[in-house]
């Protein structure tokens, strides 16, 4: 298992725009990626990467720490698209 950690830099969260293109580009990826919202050092449950629902419930905002994970056969590189869009400001 690849797993890796990012901020969230939209200054929303993952709300409505930022988590329709957090799903989308996780539906695209090779490997299955699921989100934790990460507190106090802890990742909580963790989510379906595809599912906007799935992200909206997660109540990630500006500046919390999210964790990403995958298995098999390009779960780096599938975990890291979805890292560098989630640290990227997706209200510019």
């Amino acid at each position: 298992m690849y797993q890796r950690r990012t901020l969230v830099a939209s200054s929303v969260g993952l709300h409505a725009r930022p988590a329709g293109l957090v799903a989308k580009t996780a539906a695209a990826q090779p490997a299955e990626v699921r989100i934790a919202k990460v507190t106090d050092g802890t990742a909580g449950d963790a989510v379906d990467a595809r599912s906007v629902l799935s992200l909206l419930a997660l109540g990630a905002a500006h500046g919390d720490e999210i964790e990403l994970s995958a298995d098999g056969d390009q779960a780096r590189e599938a975990v890291d698209a979805l890292a560098e869009l989630i640290a990227a400001d997706l209200d510019a």
